[in-house]
């Protein structure tokens, strides 16, 4: 089955087309400072000071050795601002996932013999390692290292060329540069479990991210093909035509409805803002929604997106695993945003462009405080779709409940905890009663509950 993973990740050099000028911003030259090295001379020469001001040596000596420090600063300080800027380039992917770690290559090369510290200018806030280095440049020369990054945020983001250090000859001086281009990079949702489920098949790779999914009652609905009679296949699923023709027996194979629509309705409103480790929320949820299309598009659905609350996004529901595709380009750089989602709004927006009729998976994070507007857009929804609600919940209240009490405040927290998750089985439970799907997990156990759901609908034939 050919895949619709994003094409193998190409290598950007900084000829490539993501590189533009540098912005002059970014001065390409600092003012030349005195390195640590120059108080090795400041300290003979302040002792040398004392001695002839002790009259224990002649003036006209320590006048003397004043004046060839002086010129040994001058030169080596007119050698370190003469030294042309060592050309740089970066080599690196300019696709990345969020919370993946790739290597960065470095390249430099001097005209000149250079003793340099370099820096890349990468994206503040990511995670670094192997960073600065100290490389020896031969005249002529280049020299390149590698270092690794792991993007912590999704959107665009860019490289503000390579901070240079450039010592003097002599080591007296240094003066800082900026060398290389600007390169523009875009971080995605992780998608490497897709590249991991697109060797298996859709039952398989839902096992992978832990859904369990139980054996069918009954057969599909859809005719698959014919094949030879197994042992456990019912007389029904016998084709006594096709047993005769050849003279052995046998069975019709049925599977799953094919070309239904799943619908994935993300909230990217306040609600989550909230982090669990390096993560968002939000950031949860995309990885999970990626793994429940993807796996929906490789049974033959079409799945489309949409995103309300902060920023807006409509993806129409596509076949074909190329849709994944798609779906990554129009959510990569979605972020929530610090404003009440209006799930009315939001219904009413998807009734208007999603006249078919499709299981809508609607991910938030559900408080009591949100009910009535939840429940007219449930309401409304099922008018016409299947609607399935995950309201993710905070590891910390799990960790909170589990925490030993040993003190007040920890009964406190214990008791303001349960109260909370009270009101939330409250608030599921209501819309259990309007008959809707709903599912109460963390962020672990998102991507695993969000098949689960969508197959056990493909199972019973609920759409």
């Amino acid at each position: 089955m050919k895949s619709a993973l994003p094409p193998p990740l190409p290598v950007a050099s900084s000829a490539a087309a993501l590189s533009v000028p540098r912005d002059r911003a970014l001065p390409a030259r600092g003012w030349a400072r005195p390195s640590p090295r120059l108080a090795w001379v400041v300290l003979p020469w302040s002792a040398l000071g004392l001695a002839a001001s002790a009259g224990w040596i002649k003036p006209q000596l320590w006048q003397l050795v004043t004046s060839a420090i002086l010129l040994i600063l001058i030169i080596d300080l007119w050698r370190v601002l003469r030294a042309p800027t060592p050309r740089a380039s970066r080599r690196m992917h300019d696709t990345w996932a969020i919370g993946v770690e790739r290597p960065v290559t470095l390249e430099l090369e001097s005209e000149r013999r250079l003793r340099v510290d370099a820096f890349d200018l990468h994206p503040g806030g990511w995670a670094m390692r192997d960073l600065p280095r100290q490389l020896d440049l031969g005249a002529g020369q280049s020299a390149a290292f590698e270092y690794h990054l792991r993007a912590n945020a999704r959107g665009d983001f860019q490289f503000d060329g390579v901070q240079l250090r450039l010592h003097s000859p002599w080591g007296l001086w240094w003066q800082s540069r900026v060398a290389g281009e600007i390169q523009r990079v875009r971080v995605f949702p992780n998608f490497a479990p897709l590249a991991k489920f697109a060797m298996f098949s859709a039952e398989q790779a839902s096992r992978q991210v832990g859904a369990h999914v139980k054996r069918r009652r009954g057969e599909g609905t859809d005719f698959h093909q014919m094949r030879e009679y197994r042992v456990g296949d019912s007389l029904r699923q016998i084709d006594w035509k096709a047993t005769a023709r050849a003279r052995r027996l046998i069975s019709r194979e049925y599977q799953d409805e094919r070309n239904q629509q799943l619908v994935l309705m993300l909230d990217t409103g306040r609600r989550l803002m909230a982090r669990d480790g390096e993560l968002s929320h939000f950031d949860h949820v995309l990885d999970a929604a990626l793994v429940v299309a993807y796996l929906a598009l490789r049974q033959g659905d079409g799945v489309g997106l949409l995103a309300s609350g902060g920023q807006s996004r409509w993806v129409p529901p596509q076949r074909g695993v190329g849709a994944i595709d798609n779906l990554l380009r129009a959510s990569y750089a979605l972020q929530p945003q610090p404003v009440a989602t209006d799930f009315l709004a939001a219904a009413t927006e998807l009734s208007l462009r999603q006249r078919r009729r499709s299981l809508v998976m609607l991910v938030t994070n559900l408080r009591d405080e949100d009910m009535d507007d939840l429940l007219a857009a449930v309401r409304m929804l099922r008018g016409r779709h299947l609607v399935c609600v995950a309201s993710l919940r905070e590891g910390s209240l799990d960790q909170a409940l589990s925490e030993d009490v040993e003190d007040l405040s920890g009964a406190v927290r214990a008791g303001a905890t349960a109260q909370y998750l009270e009101h939330r089985v409250r608030a599921h439970e209501a819309l259990r009663n309007h008959g809707v799907m709903v599912l109460d997990v963390n962020c672990d156990q998102l991507a695993a509950s969000l098949v689960e759901k969508y197959l056990a609908v493909k199972r019973d034939g609920l759409l």
